[in-house]
């Protein structure tokens, strides 16, 4: 039992020097930093918040070290009058600040327009393009314009064809004719208006049928029936296709020509999404051609299309442009000008000084000299190298315009620095306390333990339970060489006491 005593007392010795040395090590760097509050690298030799890899800002330790590669990690020091902003925020001397190249710039209220220059092309006026099919069937005797590319007038004869029932028509005319020129004096008004509804209806069916005016004429007046019949122009222009030759066989779905009237032409230029907001029917855009150096041509926007290119994401519109000159050749190309009549007031800032990372847009305000606060802004239009600003900034703040990429890469590391040693919540600091009360830093569960007294006999044998004093316990029995904790009853007595 001697024995036993003796291994208590030893236990509980190295219990408590463990505790004690274990306390003093989490004592000592507090120690080290107040001996050298002075001396730290950071304004006025204070100590760092931390410091950083030089390659990682997110691989951060509590005491001066180096990476896997021997560079230096670099303190992080809490600026002063920064900490007070923002996560994030950043002063720097205004010396640095003029080396960095700097600037600034407001951000002021205005209404701005926007000017869009695109690639057109030249193409019929789809309401001035004509195609000629014959009313009835026949075939093409001759073929007075054979060349694509011809000018022709209204009412040019183009071709003449034979067709049966023409001739059967024009003897219809003639027989009517002959009927009305009888019966035109007749005492009885039926008569006589029945003779010219006749001849009425003949004259008609010529008429539906495109024969020309002129072979009408010629057939009333020598009363002989003509073999082919005329077909002319039913409007002014080009000739852009001819689908027929002489001896062809045609039907009113054969098609002869294709005239167009080029006296106004189409421009389709192509605009991108975010440009469409800008321009409405009946702005003013300029064409200008590269064969025709020094011309600039004027039209406006006649429509806009409903729908996008699939292919180019584009959205086409259509400008008109007066072409009595015959200057603009279709499928030409040429730049487009569009001067939007719309304006739209706003906050604007330039272009560069937005940082569009992902799905966020963020800038940095000049709040005093040299220290620069990160905002989070909305954006909405774009034009002439400014971007209007729908929130986050207010008129008149300094934005940085220049050199903001280096004070971006500087904030990053300070808002990452400055969620790193954010004070833990109360409940946090509570719950810590409760688990070192619990654990000793050996690991070992010392809430359930109570150092007055421990047990080592099982009661119901009056043996020591787990644990041997180097005494056997019998022949043939090797004692253990371990203590098993799980039977200890720090708080019974020994046999002894009892």
């Amino acid at each position: 039992m001697k024995n036993i005593a003796i291994m208590m007392a030893v236990l509980a010795a190295g219990l408590a020097g463990g505790y004690f040395l274990s306390g003093a090590q989490q004592e000592q760097p507090k120690a080290q930093q107040v001996n050298a509050a002075g001396d730290g690298p950071c304004a006025g030799g204070a100590q760092p918040l931390m410091w950083r890899s030089p390659m990682n800002p997110s691989v951060t330790s509590p005491t001066p070290t180096k990476d896997s590669m021997g560079m230096d990690y670099i303190p992080v020091c809490a600026d002063d009058g920064a900490g007070s902003g923002p996560a994030g925020t950043v002063k720097i001397d205004p010396t640095v600040t003029q080396n960095m190249g700097v600037r600034v710039t407001s951000a002021v209220k205005k209404k701005l327009s926007r000017r869009i220059t695109t690639v057109g092309r030249i193409t019929y006026d789809e309401t001035n393009l004509v195609t000629l099919h014959p009313k009835v069937e026949g075939w093409v005797d001759k073929l007075f314009v054979d060349k694509t590319g011809e000018v022709v007038e209204k009412n040019t004869m183009l071709l003449s064809f034979y067709s049966p029932q023409l001739v059967a028509t024009q003897d219809e005319y003639l027989l009517a004719l002959s009927n009305w020129q009888q019966l035109k004096n007749s005492p009885y008004v039926d008569i006589r208006e029945g003779a010219k509804r006749l001849l009425n209806s003949s004259l008609d069916r010529l008429r539906f049928f495109d024969v020309a005016e002129h072979q009408i004429r010629a057939l009333k007046r020598t009363h002989k029936v003509r073999k082919s019949m005329h077909i002319h122009s039913p409007a002014a222009g080009v000739v852009t296709r001819i689908s027929v030759r002489e001896g062809a066989h045609v039907t009113p779905a054969s098609e002869l020509y294709q005239i167009a009237d080029l006296s106004r032409v189409w421009v389709l230029a192509d605009l991108y999404e975010y440009e469409i907001g800008w321009v409405k029917e009946g702005d003013q855009a300029t064409l200008k051609i590269a064969s025709l150096p020094g011309r600039l041509f004027t039209g406006r926007i006649t429509y806009i299309y409903p729908y996008l290119d699939p292919k180019t994401r584009t959205n086409k519109v259509r400008i008109e442009f007066d072409n009595r000159e015959g200057l603009l050749k279709p499928d030409m190309f040429g730049d487009v000008t569009i001067t939007p009549g719309m304006v739209k007031p706003g906050l604007y800032v330039p272009r560069e000084a937005v940082l569009i990372t992902g799905k966020k847009a963020h800038l940095f305000v000049q709040t005093a000299p040299g220290r620069f606060e990160p905002r989070t802004v909305t954006t909405g239009a774009r034009s002439g190298g400014l971007i209007e600003i729908l929130s986050g900034v207010r008129a008149g703040e300094l934005v940085v315009r220049s050199g903001q990429f280096l004070i971006d890469s500087e904030s990053s590391i300070r808002e990452a620095a400055a969620k790193m040693v954010a004070p833990k919540p109360a409940h946090a600091k509570s719950q810590s306390r409760k688990e070192k009360q619990g654990m000793d830093m050996n690991g070992m569960d010392m809430k359930g333990m109570n150092m007055k007294g421990m047990n080592m006999d099982d009661h119901s044998t009056g043996k020591p339970n787990g644990m041997t004093t180097g005494h056997s316990q019998g022949e043939g029995q090797e004692a253990p060489n371990h203590m098993n904790m799980k039977g200890m009853n720090m708080g019974g007595t020994t046999d002894e006491q009892r």
